[in-house]
Parts: C-alpha cells; sequence; structure tokens
C-alpha cells in the first residue's frame, strides 16, 4: 500500500540523467554553431558595417 501510494505520488517530475547528457550535448553543438556563424568573416564584416553605421549616425 505504501509503495502504491508512493508510486502515485512521484510519476515523472523532470529530466532523467540521460534527458540532462541529450540536452547538454544538443546545446554544446548549438553554441558552437553559432560561435562559428558569429566569428565568420561574412557577420563580422556585417557587424561593423552596422556599428560605423551607428556611429556616424551619432555624430
Amino acid at each position: 500500500m505504501v509503495v502504491r501510494r508512493w508510486s502515485r505520488t512521484c510519476g515523472d517530475r523532470g529530466m532523467s540523467t540521460a534527458e540532462y547528457a541529450v540536452g547538454t550535448i544538443a546545446a554544446a553543438a548549438f553554441a558552437g554553431l553559432l560561435f562559428k556563424i558569429v566569428t565568420s568573416a561574412q557577420v563580422k564584416s556585417l557587424l561593423l558595417q552596422i556599428i560605423e553605421k551607428a556611429l556616424n549616425l551619432a555624430g
């Protein structure tokens, strides 16, 4: 009876260790992809152009 009551109250309340591992790997892969994109030459030049335009507008 105690086990039955305990199993009804617990249920699935969150991620298991394997799900945390997969989530962590996915987050790291996404961060690596974003880093690669942001540090590319095209994005750098685009960001520099935006900053230069903003500075020119300011004065």
